[in-house]
C-alpha cells in the first residue's frame, strides 16, 4: 500500500466533524484508502444495485443497519438517502458518523449543499503523487515515462500497458459518468470532444474555437466542459488579475489531471515518441501543475494558483499567493540549467510592486538547486 499523503488530514477532519466527503475521479484510489484508514468500519458500495434499491425505498431501515462508522461509496447514485442522513447526524451530534465518497463531484456536492452543509468536511483525492510515489520507489526515472505512465493507481499496483488501460478507462468514464451527468445523445462526438481537449492542454482556453472546431453550439461546448470539470477529468487555471498597466489576458487555461490519459487521448503509443513530440512542453506544464494542485488538495487546501500573462506574450506559469507574498514558477520541460530562464520572472518583478517571496524554475532535470538570497532556485521535477 502506498502511503497517500492525504490520510493525515482525512483522519484528523474524522476527529471534528460528524461527515467526512471525500470526492476524485474514478480509480484514483478512494476506496482503496478509506478502507485501509478504517478497517474496522462497514464498507457501502452503491455500485451494487440491490443495496442502491434497498437504501432508495427505505432510508431510514438501511440506516438502521448502518447507525455509524459506515463508509458509503459513490453515495451521490442515493439522493434520497441525503435528507436521512441529515436528520440521522443531527440527532447522534457527535464527530465520526460516516465518510462518503463519490466521483461525480456536481450531483454530490449538489445533495451536500442542499442537505448537509455544514456537515461535512470536504476532501479531494487524486492519482498518486510524485510525492507519494518517489518514497515508494516507483517514480520513474524517465520523463517521458512518467508523462506518458501517468498517475492512476492500477498503472502501479498491476503494471498493465498505458496503451490498454487508457482507452478502457475512457470508455468506462464515458459510458457510465458521462449518461449520468448530462444527456449526451452521442457519445462518439463527446469522445471527439475530449480528444480535441487534450490537445489543447496548457493553452489559454478558447471556448468560441473549441466549438466552431468541435462543430458545436457553444451551450453545448460549456455543457461538456463542465462535464469534463467536474467529474475530475480536467480543470482550469485561473489568470491572475492586477493591473500593471498592461491589457492581460482573463481566459483561463485548460489542464488534465492525468497527462497518462492526456497522451493516450494525443494518440501516443510509446513514451519515445516524447522525445520529438510538440506538445512534449504543454504536457510537462499540465504535470507540474497538475502537482501543485494535488499537493494542496492533499492538504486539504484550496489551491492559490493562477498564471499571468499580458497582451505581448509576456506570462508567468504559476504564480501562487501566500500570505508573506507571490512565489513566481517558471516551467521549463530542459532539462539543462538555464539563467536566462529567469528572464519572464524578472520582468514580472519589474511591473508587479508586489513583495515575492520565492521564485524558482521548475525543469526537466535531476538536480536541484536551492534559492540563495534573491536569486532563484531551480527545482527538479523529481523534486517537486
Amino acid at each position: 500500500m502506498i502511503e497517500r499523503t492525504i490520510t493525515n488530514k482525512i483522519k484528523a477532519t474524522i476527529k471534528t466533524f460528524p461527515l467526512v466527503t471525500l470526492t476524485g475521479s474514478r480509480q484514483c484510489g478512494k476506496s482503496t484508502l478509506l478502507k485501509y484508514i478504517f478497517p474496522d468500519w462497514k464498507y457501502v458500495s452503491f455500485e451494487d444495485l440491490d443495496i442502491r434499491e434497498m437504501a432508495s425505498k427505505d432510508p431510514r431501515y438501511f440506516l438502521s443497519l448502518y447507525p455509524e462508522k459506515a463508509v458509503f461509496d459513490e453515495v451521490q447514485q442515493v439522493p434520497e438517502l441525503f435528507p436521512y442522513i441529515q436528520t440521522h447526524v443531527d440527532k447522534l451530534n457527535k464527530p465520526g458518523i460516516y465518510i462518503l465518497s463519490g466521483s461525480q463531484n456536481f450531483l454530490l456536492m449538489e445533495k451536500i449543499s442542499q442537505s448537509l452543509a455544514g456537515r461535512t468536511a470536504l476532501l479531494t483525492l487524486a492519482p498518486f503523487s510524485i510525492r507519494e510515489l518517489k518514497p515508494a520507489g516507483l517514480l520513474p526515472q524517465n520523463l517521458n515515462e512518467y508523462i506518458f505512465k501517468g498517475s492512476y493507481p492500477r498503472i502501479y499496483d498491476q503494471n498493465p500497458d498505458p496503451v490498454d488501460f487508457y482507452p478502457a478507462y475512457i470508455k468506462t468514464y464515458i459510458e457510465r459518468d458521462v449518461r449520468l451527468l448530462r444527456n449526451i445523445t452521442s457519445l462518439p462526438d463527446f469522445h471527439r470532444f475530449l480528444k480535441l481537449c487534450a490537445g489543447r492542454c496548457g493553452q489559454i482556453l478558447n471556448v468560441t474555437e473549441l466549438s466552431n472546431q468541435a462543430e458545436l453550439s457553444l451551450v453545448t461546448t460549456r455543457s461538456w466542459l463542465s462535464v469534463l470539470e467536474t467529474s475530475h477529468i480536467i480543470f482550469y487555471l485561473r489568470p491572475y488579475h492586477k493591473n500593471y498597466g498592461k491589457r492581460l489576458i482573463k481566459s483561463p487555461k485548460l489542464y488534465f489531471y492525468d497527462t497518462g490519459l492526456v497522451s493516450n487521448l494525443l494518440g501516443l503509443e510509446k513514451k519515445e515518441q516524447l522525445e520529438t513530440h510538440f506538445m512534449r512542453g504543454s504536457l510537462f506544464e499540465n504535470l507540474i501543475i497538475s502537482e501543485y494542485m494535488k499537493k494542496r488538495f492533499f492538504e486539504g487546501k484550496e489551491p492559490r494558483a493562477y498564471y499571468w500573462r499580458d497582451s505581448s506574450g509576456l506570462e508567468i506559469d504559476l504564480v501562487e499567493e501566500a500570505p508573506e507574498g507571490l512565489n513566481l514558477y517558471e516551467i521549463k520541460s530542459s532539462a539543462t540549467v538555464k539563467q536566462n530562464f529567469f528572464t519572464n520572472i524578472e520582468k514580472f518583478q519589474s511591473l508587479a510592486g508586489t513583495q515575492v517571496k520565492h521564485r524558482n524554475i521548475i525543469y526537466g532535470g535531476t538536480e536541484t538547486y536551492p534559492e540563495k538570497d534573491t536569486t532563484g532556485g531551480f527545482i527538479s521535477w523529481q523534486d517537486y
